[in-house]
Formats: C-alpha cells, structure tokens, sequence
C-alpha cells in the first residue's frame, strides 16, 4: 500500500464574521433564484464556459479520491436530436404504463409529460456518467466506493456552477437511461446519471408556481 503525501494547505481564505455572513447571505439569494426551466433558447454558449463549470463539479470531494465521474458536453445538432428521440421513447413508456400513479400525481404541478423539445433546442446537453470501478496500477479490476454519493455531489456543484455563470438548466434523466452510454460511446464502467441541460431561458418562459421548503423544515440545529 502506498504511504500517504501530505503537502501544506494555502488556499483557504478566512473572513471577518460580517463579511462571512453577508457573503453566506449573498450566495443563498443567488441560488434562490435558481430554478429549473423547461423552454429554452437555442442562442449559443461559448464552449470555455461550460469547461470551466465541469472543472468546477471536478472539484467535488469523492470517496478516496477516486472522482468517478465522467461528463460528455454535447452541442452537435444530430447528436442533441438522436438523444431526444431516444430519451422521449424512453419517456412514452414511462407515461404510459411504467410509472406508478402515484408517481405521475407528483408529477402533475410541473406540467412534465414526454415530450422534450429542450433536448435538442438548448445550446448543450451535459450527460453525467459515474464510474462503478476502474484500473489499479496493475491494470486489475478495482470497485470504486461511494460512488453515487461523490456523483451526486458533482452534479450539484455542476448546476450551481452553470447558475452562477448565468445560465439555466434543468435536469432529466430518462429511464433506462442506458442508450447514452451507447450513443456516447462511454465503456462497460459508467452509468449515466443524468443530462444536464445548460443554455439561456427562452424569452417569456414560465415556471411552475411552488414554494421551497422554510430553513425549519429542513433543518434542526443542537446547539450546546
């Protein structure tokens, strides 16, 4: 077993308490005004914003530090309409007798339904794929651990990034969502997760009136 390299840590940046606060403060506000569309416009993205968002969702902790994820950006038009005819297959069969009514009933507020014309109109389509194992030194077989945990956190850390770089998204996963790796042409190891999709709002477009959950609904704090 390799012995642990440690090196001194320099970046952590420390506030004053006020200033920690009203930067606490300012970032909740900003993520509050994130919200998931369904309409979006078909005005292009600049590539090297969307590389900085995945640098961004790679920084996520993982356990051990394996970072099993991969992402695949997509912003080729054929490739964007072949995964919106596969993924509202999907989706047909999802609606149509897959999912249970109760399912369906949660579903209902949003106005979702199978069709996904974002797919194919939104500047890019990020898939997120998590990696089950990978190679040791050796080249041997290794299961990597927490996988759909460190994932998970990736793709928080992916919206939020998108978000504070100006622009909307809205996630969606299929089910089966197995033709992705196919189309995406990803190996035997990774699942996908989701699509991510990422562009600029369509203009004039709405949302579904819900509220979020108030700090006391989601939390509890012990204090000593």
């Amino acid at each position: 077993m390799p012995e642990a390299k440690f090196v001194p840590w320099t970046g952590h940046v420390e506030y004053p308490p006020d200033e920690m606060l009203r930067r606490a403060r300012e970032f909740n506000a900003e993520l509050q005004r994130r919200r998931t569309i369904r309409a979006f416009s078909a005005r292009p993205v600049a590539r090297e914003v969307i590389e900085q968002c995945v640098l961004a969702a790679g920084s996520a902790p993982s356990g051990a530090h394996i970072q099993p994820w991969f992402f695949v950006a997509v912003t080729d038009p054929a490739v964007k309409a072949d995964i919106r005819a596969r993924a509202e297959a999907a989706e047909r069969e999802f609606y149509g007798g897959v999912a249970p009514r109760e399912w369906l009933e949660a579903l209902a507020p949003l106005g979702t339904d199978e069709n996904k014309p974002y797919l194919d109109t939104a500047p890019w389509l990020i898939a997120v794929f998590a990696q089950l194992w990978g190679a040791g030194p050796d080249g041997a077989k290794r299961k990597h651990y927490y996988v759909q945990e460190s994932v998970g956190i990736a793709c928080g850390m992916l919206i939020t990034a998108l978000h504070h770089a100006g622009l909307a998204t809205l996630t969606h996963t299929p089910s089966p969502m197995g033709f992705l790796a196919e189309r995406l042409g990803r190996p035997d190891n990774e699942r996908a997760v989701m699509l991510v999709v990422a562009g600029y709002p369509a203009e004039g477009v709405k949302v579904p009136d819900i509220r979020r959950k108030a700090l006391g609904e989601i939390a509890r704090f012990v204090e000593g």
